[in-house]
């Protein structure tokens, strides 16, 4: 029989093991709580023969809290993720999504039109699409035959 791969995810694992140690010391201390103004979204990057498409997961946004901008080859995405108004009745027993001001500034891979960027927000996934200028772009060139 094959052997079943498994993902090792380190920053899962240590996240697992503050929470276990949270529980070990719940009674000495109070539970420890993630700083609560790091968000960073994750994002992925593909490119084709026309475009650069940058799509990046920004969940329980609202529109008005997200701004795109692009000067030259840097792509800049940032806002800010609220968190909800706590209340005093309330107990936490766990807190794991994460809030706060983000930005992330990419590189990108090659020249875009300024103009013609366009980014498009639902289902809380942002998803810009930048157009490569024609002088990038493919050109099939016909040979003549003499």
């Amino acid at each position: 029989m094959g052997k079943t791969l498994t993902t090792w995810r380190p920053f899962t694992d240590l996240a697992d093991m503050v929470d276990d140690m949270g529980q070990l010391f719940k009674d000495f201390f109070e539970y420890p709580k993630w700083n609560d103004d790091f968000f960073r979204p994750v994002l992925d990057i593909e490119e084709d023969d026309e475009n650069i498409i940058v799509k990046t997961e920004v969940p329980g946004l609202k529109k008005e809290d997200i701004k795109v901008s692009v000067r030259g080859n840097l792509l800049t995405i940032s806002g800010e993720k609220k968190r909800e108004k706590e209340t005093n009745n309330k107990t936490y027993h766990r807190i794991e999504r994460t809030y706060g001001k983000f930005q992330r500034a990419i590189t990108l891979p090659s020249d875009i039109e300024p103009n013609k960027v366009k980014a498009n927000y639902k289902d809380g996934v942002l998803t810009i699409t930048l157009t490569k200028p024609e002088i990038l772009k493919p050109k099939e060139i016909e040979v003549e035959v003499k």
